[in-house]
């Protein structure tokens, strides 16, 4: 098994050893059970990683790592997959980006499509935000990533139009796609950007906008999978089509 993945702000700043505090060091000593001897990974997140031993773990919550080693810049993926997610109901939101999180999506684009019963207004859309940005950052440590996926700010059907513009392969996840995704012709270079609507569909107003921008609609199989799945069922299906699984 690899070593557990702890986030550290400031890497820059840790020497040859480090003491791991607050609500990640409470986390490796009261829940992991973190013993001295074995391995942690202490990571900022965004790609930068070094792997230490526990030396110590005093009290509740400080966790004494030693032999601290190099400090590693792990390399961005490509291609880079990018998914549009329509605002689903109550939790939902947060079991696509953990789900997604683990397989390996790169970033989460909230999106507020028309037909979505979940709006993101004031200080309940900042709260809800936030959320599915936390649960980005533990799923990332629960899967071992030291590159956790980008959950940007919600984004308008016009923003997300630019965003497929932009791409090198787009795709609408949608029943109505003459071609599985599976088929899809995807590029050598460039970004993979999917599209997955709300409950109630992406409207016919926003497949033809996003069509214009160059994004097709694709079907994933036989079922219609539900918003908070059918995600993290794209992102497996081209992890193993680009090569980034093999």
């Amino acid at each position: 098994m690899t070593a557990p993945v702890f986030v550290v702000d400031q890497l820059d700043s840790i020497g040859p050893e480090f003491v791991l505090d607050g609500p990640e060091g409470r986390h490796a000593v009261s829940v992991k059970r973190l013993r001295p001897g074995e391995d942690v990974v202490l990571t900022d997140g965004r790609g930068r990683w070094t792997e230490g031993v526990v030396k110590a773990a005093e009290g509740k919550d400080r966790l004494v790592v030693a032999d601290l080693g190099p400090l590693v810049t792990e390399p961005e993926e490509a291609p880079r997959i990018t998914v549009v997610q329509a605002l689903p109901k109550g939790d939902r939101g947060e079991l696509a980006v953990e789900t997604m999180t683990e397989v390996g999506v790169d970033a989460i684009v909230p999106w507020a499509a028309s037909r979505c019963i979940t709006q993101w207004k004031g200080d309940r859309g900042l709260k809800a935000l936030g959320k599915w940005r936390s649960t980005a950052r533990e799923s990332g440590k629960q899967s071992r990533r030291v590159r956790f996926p980008e959950v940007t700010d919600t984004a308008t059907t016009k923003q997300v139009a630019a965003l497929l513009a932009g791409a090198g392969f787009a795709a609408v996840l949608h029943e109505s796609g003459d071609r599985p995704l599976a088929a899809a012709e995807l590029p050598t270079e460039g970004d993979i950007v999917l599209v997955v609507g709300p409950e109630g569909g992406v409207s016919p107003e926003e497949l033809a906008l996003f069509e214009e921008a160059g994004a097709r609609p694709y079907r994933l199989g036989r079922t219609v999978l539900r918003t908070s799945t059918a995600g993290t069922a794209a992102t497996a299906l081209l992890l193993g089509r680009t090569g980034r699984w093999s």
